[in-house]
């Protein structure tokens, strides 16, 4: 086996492990067991289990990055725009469950980005450039976008996280439920929301 064939091999099993067990939950002599290899030749090929853990993390955020940038990149109709996000990400949840396990995990409190938050973070801020785009032909306040497209981003992620151990509905039942809540609520939205009881 090549070097490199020895590293896909270790991010292999060590990808697998950090899903089903987390990344404090694995260990180095496991993932070395796994591979059928000794405990040195992690370390030499990744100096430890933080290194291969963030080269996994890089990866995955890469790939979903790189799905959602393509949905929210696209032209098309706003609601479009959400449905196709919605599918990516639960597209990408479909194809790659280990890896969104990953993501969704907490990760090592040395790991300060590549994080699932941080993702969805940027991809919030991609959103809002949209939304204030909207907002101002809609003549909404595009002072509020920045809010809204982190509960719009936040609704989708957090609904994946559900279908990721709960899948009785079809994806495409999922995304179609998502869209008719973010639409239906983003299309009639009021100028000036206010609750009907105060505290």
């Amino acid at each position: 086996m090549t070097a490199s064939q020895r590293r896909e091999q270790l991010l292999s099993v060590a990808r697998e492990l950090f899903a089903s067990k987390g990344f404090d939950g694995t260990s180095v002599e496991e993932i070395a067991a796994r591979a059928q290899v000794s405990k040195p030749v992690v370390y030499e090929h990744f100096g430890g289990k933080e290194g291969m853990y963030a080269v996994i993390v890089d990866r995955e955020v890469q790939e979903l990055t790189a799905a959602l940038t393509g949905a929210l990149d696209s032209r098309g109709h706003p609601k479009v725009l959400v449905e196709r996000t919605a599918l990516a990400l639960l597209d990408y949840i479909e194809e790659s469950e280990d890896g969104f396990r990953i993501l969704v995990r907490d990760s090592p409190v040395a790991q300060a980005t590549g994080t699932f938050s941080s993702l969805i973070g940027d991809v919030a801020t991609q959103v809002e450039h949209k939304l204030t785009k909207q907002f101002r032909i809609n003549r909404l306040d595009p002072r509020t976008a920045p809010l809204y497209a982190n509960m719009l981003v936040g609704m989708i992620a957090l609904t994946g996280q559900y279908w990721l151990d709960n899948r009785a509905t079809k994806k495409s039942e999922v995304a179609a439920h998502l869209v008719n809540l973010a639409w239906n609520g983003l299309s009639r939205m009021e100028k000036k929301p206010a609750l009907l009881q105060t505290r």
